[in-house]
Order: structure tokens, then sequence, then C-alpha cells
């Protein structure tokens, strides 16, 4: 089918437009004698022929009103996408897979003469433009690309033939632009504000016209354009914390294309490929910048389904460089005298806005600060959770996740405020965000209990304030809670979290071994650790790693330890 389709449509039958007669001519010539300049220039002819190419683009007028500047740099686009696809390239192109008249697979390389070429004029041009337009002819430039490829897309959709179009030209031609740019100004020294700036412009078309949601088709080098060390390094080491808001709004884009494959656990080998791809991205952000991830984990955590369990202890693993974390192995830790503990982490996720957008925050402010008609509270309290019945079915869930998470972040910041005021631990238990915690956990049915016990855990991280509190929140809620259902369900939502392959957050390791070892909570006298031989052998061993991690990696009974169990494999966990 593929054969027959290259047959029937040869490469750019999809890219050329109605242009006036004779100007896609013109556009070819100007090009190739552009791609001359490129291969002759040397160091001291290079300004020269670079001044005689711009004159001669000025004469011609390609450049002059916006009309024809968009129509210049649509066609030589189009010319150097279609030049890819079919001109000679040279040793070490890209290859090509396709199959000959006999059906063999053979392999064609690719030609990026002309993008390369195109990349270096753009360059020119941004160079040569005064500050204030560089980054509106970039954005020009970025929106005529991008314009090419949704119609090169969307002219093989009508044809049925979408599968079939070549990502690499687009890659090529966005990543020379990247890291062509990126040289320039550093050789221009720009400022830092200027820098940021053109990857803005950038970032504007990966998250407006080009995400994966919106083109599917383009997500791999999406992915690479996004990740690459042209782009994400750069916006992580501005100056300026709004280039870490520019790459997290990216990231965000990723988990949502994501979320629907990874919830459902549908994995073709495409998607598993890409998910691949985003572990290495969290990978390079935990070791390189850890403070990115602890600052915007609500918001990411907010878009990862529960399913994605290692994916989602990656984010909550991190903590900052500057810190030093105490072993959460030690014996008789006292974690409420550790000098971090009282200090507050850095969030820059707007945590609020699910519990604005409900309309439910000013009814939570009145009872946090008053106490008064808290049955009515209550009563509409599980309401404002559900979402509607069509909405239900298409994300797989009844409740409002955002809003849980949201609910029990805001409620936990506004209690540790009420706590620092009143400066008395009894006052825990007996106040009005520890009312509003343990009527969800009583009350809600148990995915909405699962995924407000999941919400907290997602506070269980480096040593912080935070992590203190929802620590204490949740031995309380096992403490007393009046039912076993709680118990056995907040064992698991601890437990999955920790029989996944490594890292596991700080936070997490000691409100567990808190749990297993403090004979308060009466933790094996429980029926669910007991409740099957497997259930018995998984629990022991976990609790022989988290007490003596030095210890051997299989136990004397033969069963993993819990930094060797890969997956979590829901029929071994407690049924809730």
């Amino acid at each position: 089918k593929l054969a027959k389709h290259k047959q029937q449509y040869p490469p750019g039958v999809f890219l050329r437009s109605n242009d006036p007669s004779g100007l896609r001519q013109q556009v070819a010539k100007l090009l190739n004698t552009w791609i001359q300049i490129c291969n002759k220039s040397d160091g001291t002819s290079q300004k020269q022929n670079h001044a005689q190419y711009l004159s001669l683009l000025q004469q011609k007028g390609v450049l002059k009103g916006d009309e024809n500047a968009d129509r210049f740099f649509r066609i030589t686009t189009e010319l150097c996408v279609e030049s890819s696809l079919t001109a000679v390239a040279g040793p070490g192109a890209a290859l090509e897979e396709s199959k000959d008249n006999n059906g063999k697979l053979v392999k064609r390389p690719l030609s990026y003469t002309a993008i390369d070429a195109f990349s270096k004029l753009v360059v020119l041009l941004v160079k040569y433009a005064d500050v204030r337009s560089k980054t509106s002819l970039l954005s020009k430039v970025l929106e005529v690309v991008s314009g090419v490829l949704r119609k090169e897309l969307e002219n093989r959709r009508m044809r049925g033939l979408e599968a079939t179009m070549d990502q690499r030209p687009y890659f090529r031609m966005f990543l020379d632009l990247q890291q062509d740019l990126t040289a320039s100004y550093e050789a221009e020294n720009l400022s830092d504000e200027h820098t940021l700036a053109m990857l803005q412009r950038f970032a504007d078309v990966y998250h407006g016209v080009l995400q994966p949601v919106l083109i599917p088709g383009f997500a791999f080098a999406w992915l690479e354009l996004v990740s690459h060390r042209s782009f994400m390094p750069k916006l992580l080491r501005s100056k300026t914390e709004s280039g870490w808001h520019v790459l997290q709004s990216l990231l965000v884009d990723l988990f949502k294309f994501l979320e629907p494959f990874l919830r459902d656990i549908q994995l073709s080998p495409a998607v598993h490929l890409l998910y691949k791809g985003t572990l290495r991205v969290l990978l390079v952000l935990l070791h390189d910048f850890p403070e990115f991830l602890c600052s915007f984990h609500f918001s990411l955590c907010d878009v990862i389904p529960p399913t994605c369990i290692q994916l989602r202890n990656l984010i909550l693993s991190a903590f900052p460089r500057t810190m030093r974390l105490p072993d959460p192995f030690t014996p008789n830790l006292k974690v409420d005298l550790l000098a971090e503990i009282s200090q507050p982490p850095g969030i820059m996720s707007n945590y609020t806005r699910a519990l604005e957008e409900s309309g439910l925050r000013p009814a939570v402010d009145m009872y946090l600060q008053t106490g008064q008609n808290s049955m009515k509270f209550f009563a509409d309290l599980n309401e404002h959770l559900l979402i509607p019945v069509a909405k239900a079915k298409e994300t797989g869930t009844r409740y409002n996740t955002p809003l849980i998470n949201s609910l029990v972040l805001y409620v936990g910041i506004k209690a540790i405020a009420q706590l620092n005021k009143k400066s008395t631990s009894a006052s825990l238990q007996h106040s009005a965000p520890m009312g509003i915690f343990d009527h969800l956990a009583s009350t809600l049915d148990a995915e909405g209990r699962y995924l407000f016990l999941n919400a907290i855990a997602n506070q269980l991280r480096f040593p912080n304030n935070h992590t203190h509190y929802f620590s204490c929140v949740l031995l309380f809620l096992f403490a007393e809670a009046r039912h076993e259902i709680l118990q056995e369900q907040i064992t698991r939502v601890l437990l999955e979290r920790l029989i996944v392959h490594r890292p596991h957050p700080w936070g997490l390791l000691i409100t567990f071994i808190e749990l297993i070892k403090n004979r308060r909570y009466k933790f094996w006298e429980h029926s669910f650790t007991q409740c099957a031989p497997e259930i018995d052998k998984l629990f022991d061993s976990v609790a022989r790693s988290c007490m003596n991690p030095a210890a051997a990696a299989t136990v004397a009974d033969g069963t993993p330890a819990v930094s060797q169990i890969g997956v979590v494999n829901d029929s071994s966990l407690p049924k809730v």
C-alpha cells in the first residue's frame, strides 16, 4: 500500500499551493542561490556574500510587506521539505525506509541541505533585524513552517494517508532553527531576556500548534525538540521564573496526551516508546534540575493517572540539591526535630485553580475560619467532587481528581498556618481542616477515597512542613479509622508506591516505616496483612526492606525485596 501511495503521490504533491505564475520558480531560484552561497562562503567572503544576497532579496521585493514575506517563507519551506525527500543526499544523511518493486525493504538517504540553508537564512534575517523586530520575525517564520506542516497533514488526512507523513524534515527544520538561533544569540552576547523571548516563540508554537494532542503524528519529534539541549536547559537556566513556567506547560501537554493510554494501560509499541522517552526526560530533570520538579510537583501529578506509580514517584522523589536527606532508616529518627521539617516548600503551581473554578473555595474558607454550618458544608462537599456522567465516561472516573488534589493541598496549607499560630500539637486532631479530611475519608466511596488518599500521599516528599503535616494526617486517619477498609486502603496507597523500582519519596518511606514499627497503629494485627500467603510474604518482604536496607536482595523465604519488584501487580494487592 505504501509503495502504491508513493507511485500515485510523489513527494511534495501535498505541499504545493496555488501561487501566482512564475513565483514558485523565482523563489526556487533564490533558494538555490542561497544554498550555493552557504556551500562556498568562507570567513573572508561570508559577510560580503550575505550582504549581496540580502540586497537581492530586497530588489526582488519578496520580503516587502507581511503578505509577500509570508508567501516567501511558505514557498521556501515547501521547497525545502520536498527537496529533503527527493534530492540525493551525501554520506551520513538520515535514511528513509521504503520498499522496492520486489517488496524488499531498502533505505534511501534524506537530504537536509536545503533545510540547513533555510535555517541559516532565517538566522541571518533575525540577526540584522532591530532588537524589537527579532521576535516578531521569528514568530512569523515559525507560524509559517508549522502552517505548512498542518496543511500537509490535512491534505493527507483527506485521502486517508495521514500515517504516511514523514515528520523528519519538519523536525530537522525546527531543530536547526533552535540550535542556530541559540548559537547566534550567544555570539551576539544578547541578554538573557532576549534569549528567553526567542525560546518563548518556539514554546508558543509547540504548545499552541504542534502539541501531541493536536498533531499526534509529530509527537516523537515534538518530545525531542522540547527536551533538546538547545531548549529545555536554556529555559531552566534562565534568570527569571517564566522559563520554568514555559517548560511546565509543555510537560503538562505531554502528560495530557499520554493520559488516556496510561489510564487504560493500553500501550501500543509507539506509545510505549514515547512513554520511555518521557521517563528519560524526567530522569534528566531529576538529576540535573530537581528544583523544577519540586516546584511543579502539584501540576505535574495533576495530569498523571493513578496507574502511573513509578512516573509519579520520580517527580515526588526530587529534593533541592542544597539539601542532604536524612537517612529514613536511621533508628529512632526524630522527624519533628529536623531543621528542615519546619520550612515550607516552594510551590510554583497554581494549586487553587481547580478550587476556584469549581466555586468551592469561599465555602471552604468560611468553614475553616468559623467552623459553622458544618452539616450543610459537608453535605455539599461530596457533590462538588463529582463530575457529570457524560464526562465521567470519557475520563474513566466519577470524580474531579484535580479538584480533590487542589482541596487537599489548600486545606493542608491552611491547617499548617493555623498550627503555627497555636503552637500546640494537640490541635491537629481537633481542627477544622482535620474535620474535612476525616469527613472525606469516612464518607467517600472506595474510588473517591482512593483518589483522596493519593492526593495526601502526593505531598509526602522531601523534609518540609507539608511532608510532616500530611504524614501525620495519614497516620492519624489510620489510627482513628472506624472501619478497617480505610486502614486497608491507606496501606494500599503507600504499599503500591513502594513496590515499584526506585526512587521512592523520602516522606513516603518515613510514613510507612512509622506505620509498621509504632505499636500504636497495631499494623500487624489487621486481617488484611495476613489474608493470603502471597500477601503475607509481600508485607514481610517490604517490612524487612524498610527496617533493614542493607539486607540481601532476597529474604529467607525467597520473596523479592521491595527494591527488586519492578511493577505493581494489582492482583497481589489488598482489594478495596
